[in-house]
């Protein structure tokens, strides 16, 4: 009951409502407080002068908004009642509960807060030419000669303020405790008896027959046992006749005298208790609706505040998980790190072992070479002919023999002193530097191609809308055969991965490209696809002109152009000519699938079928091999003409003279009177 509080209470002054008025926009307000926020507007400016020039607005007319300055939470906070206050605008007030509240243009007497004139026991009279603006929702509003008593009295609202306020005078006791009885805690509408918790465990269990029971708690089950019996309303219009009548155009109770003086003679009317309970009933079922959402609402904050549990939890748990793994990572970059100083400190030590070797070997040498030169010099010195004579050859062999052990590569390091290992970190600090997380959900949608590089983990499948699945696998793109020409159609996309399968993406409508009929009178000879360079597909060192037939490039690197239109069946033949040739470049031609590298020549990769040809020759090159040489090139204004059969997988293509360079395409040709379709041919170059 805590929540309907708010529901109790006056705008304007925060408390209870007392003496609560209906305002022509459904709002409520204190009587006392309805008086305190009137404003008097000038005689000149007043409805009543409207009225009086035949303006036709009644007394319960709305202001026009437009011509008024009303308050919002985005105005500065002054105002003004358009052309009703001549005086200068005033700071708008807010209530108690925080709703934004017009003051009056002059101060109303200090009685008129919720107090009576003296000795009167009645309201002071309301002033002449007054206005009223709800506090709520702004709306303003003139009071005709009955002033304020020209509103209805919500006395469903004060009835249930006043019943509201005796039930939270004292604490509900149960009715079924025998010694000192408990709070209650609720109460069932069929029983009419306010049980505490152990009591209906015991005496109103959720089962059998007693399941069906109503409960509801004791302040709302006091309200509807001391609801007080149906109370009979006047009308305002006409104070001694009961509303026994509801006009269905207006939405208000009226009484007989309403009806006789013609106010609604051409309205609907309608009994007041049929239409009392019919509202009730209408008024419960959009209850139990609201209920259902308020229930929902209940249950999805549980669900809230468990999601606030469950992400502190995985919050812990994935930082903790997320340490580990990086620890783990650095433990293996250390071991790692060991490996390969080991293997440093290996040819270190290799190294120092063949220097010192070859310093040891080197030194006996240069020892043994040192001692007989010394030794050939004293012999020098000797001047006994015939005793030098007698060894004399022998050293010159010695000598000999020793210079060439100093022969080439002996004074030649046999190791280097550079360390020939060069780590390579760069692969590991990208992969570093890329480390991120790997979405492990369900994919909502397949990205577009421009997005495909967030969704590279996660495998798609491509759906024709009939029904008929094309393609399923990780490749972002893929090739529809057996598509008709100049037809429509529409497809969609999943993702899916080890989490399960996302939802469909947006139906994608595709249209297929045109194709023209080749006639001969009255005969149509072959069915013919018009089609051009696409500068979509074009590197962007290739240039296109004369409408997208002819082609040039600026660069000296191999580039690639394709088509427009793609192909899954049928025969086809189309040509192209060498506009210029000057005998250097090797071009290609060919077909491919629309992902081909676009940076090297036609037929190094595996999505492409050519022929590349020179001055002299051509070959047949598909996945980088080459094969099929055959005699016979290009020159300027020569022709290369490219033939397709699907029927049997029949690609060929034939050379006019000789040929190559920047080149003009010419399609929708009629297949060569050379070729006829079934006839079994072998696949490569013709000339």
């Amino acid at each position: 009951m805590d929540e309907m509080e708010e529901e109790l209470k006056c705008p304007v002054c925060g408390s209870f409502f007392r003496e609560p008025i209906i305002l022509p926009c459904s709002h409520n307000i204190c009587l006392a407080c309805a008086r305190n926020i009137l404003v008097q507007t000038p005689d000149a400016e007043s409805p009543q002068s409207s009225r009086a020039s035949g303006s036709g607005v009644s007394d319960y007319d709305y202001l026009d908004l437009d011509k008024m300055s009303l308050y919002s939470e985005a105005d500065s906070g002054y105002g003004s009642y358009g052309g009703f206050v001549s005086a200068p605008t005033t700071p708008c007030q807010k209530s108690p509960n925080g709703v934004r509240v017009f003051p009056p243009s002059m101060p109303p007497p200090p009685q008129a807060q919720h107090h009576l004139l003296p000795h009167t026991g009645v309201l002071p009279p309301v002033p002449r030419n007054s206005c009223l603006t709800c506090p709520q929702c702004h709306r303003s509003l003139t009071l005709d000669d009955r002033g304020l008593r020209g509103f209805p009295k919500n006395r469903v609202l004060e009835g249930v303020v006043d019943r509201y306020q005796q039930s939270k005078a004292a604490a509900l006791k149960c009715q079924l405790c025998e010694k000192s009885p408990r709070e209650a805690t609720v109460m069932c509408e069929q029983c009419d008896v306010f049980y505490c918790d152990p009591c209906r465990l015991r005496c109103h269990p959720p089962r059998g027959p007693l399941a069906k029971h109503r409960l509801v708690p004791p302040a709302q089950g006091r309200i509807s046992r001391r609801a007080s019996p149906r109370k009979i309303s006047t009308c305002t219009e006409h104070e001694l006749e009961n509303l026994s009548m509801y006009c269905v155009q207006c939405k208000t109770p009226v009484c007989y005298q309403c009806l006789e003086d013609g106010k609604h003679s051409t309205h609907e009317v309608k009994a007041l208790g049929a239409m009392w309970k019919l509202h009730k009933g209408q008024l419960s079922q959009a209850l139990n609706v609201l209920s259902d959402r308020a229930t929902e609402a209940k249950e999805f904050l549980v669900q809230l505040r468990n999601m606030v549990q469950h992400i502190q939890e995985n919050g812990v748990e994935f930082e903790a998980c997320l340490v580990a793994q990086c620890d783990a990572l650095i433990e293996a970059l250390n071991r790692r790190k060991a490996q390969l100083l080991s293997r440093v400190t290996k040819e270190h030590e290799h190294k120092l072992s063949v220097v010192r070797d070859q310093i040891s070997h080197c030194t006996v040498k240069l020892r043994q070479t040192t001692g007989l030169m010394e030794y050939c010099l004293e012999v020098i010195k000797e001047n006994d002919p015939s005793g030098f004579l007698q060894i004399s050859d022998a050293l010159i062999r010695r000598v000999h023999m020793t210079e060439n052990q100093w022969g080439k590569g002996s004074l030649t390091p046999r190791m280097s002193s550079d360390f020939d290992l060069t780590l390579d970190s760069g692969p590991l600090l990208q992969t570093i530097h890329q480390l991120d997380f790997v979405q492990m959900k369900v994919r909502g949608v397949l990205y577009s191609n421009q997005q495909r590089d967030s969704v590279v983990e996660t495998a798609a499948a491509l759906h024709h809308c009939c029904g008929w699945e094309v393609y399923v696998g990780t490749e972002m793109i893929c090739t529809v055969d057996g598509l008709h020409f100049n037809s429509t159609y529409k497809s969609r996309v999943k993702a899916f991965n080890s989490s399960g399968v996302g939802q469909y993406s947006k139906t994608l409508v595709m249209q297929t490209s045109e194709m023209s009929q080749l006639s001969y009178g009255s005969k149509t000879l072959a069915a013919v696809a018009w089609f051009t360079f696409d500068p979509a597909s074009a590197h962007p060192d290739i240039i296109l002109s004369n409408d997208n037939l002819t082609v040039t490039c600026n660069s000296y690197d191999d580039r690639v152009v394709m088509g427009n239109t793609g192909f899954s069946r049928g025969v086809h033949y189309w040509e192209m000519t060498i506009d210029r040739y000057d005998n250097h470049p090797d071009p290609a031609f060919g077909i491919a699938r629309a992902d081909v590298m676009k940076d090297v020549m036609l037929g190094k990769d595996d999505k492409a079928w050519a022929m590349y040809v020179d001055n002299n020759r051509s070959w047949f090159m598909h996945n980088n091999s080459h094969t099929n040489r055959t005699d016979g090139g290009i020159s300027k204004g020569a022709t290369v003409g490219v033939l397709l059969d699907f029927s049997r997988g029949i690609l060929l293509f034939l050379i006019n003279d000789e040929q190559q360079g920047p080149v003009t395409l010419h399609s929708g040709l009629p297949i060569p009177d050379f070729y006829t379709p079934g006839e079994s041919e072998a696949a490569g170059s013709v000339c």
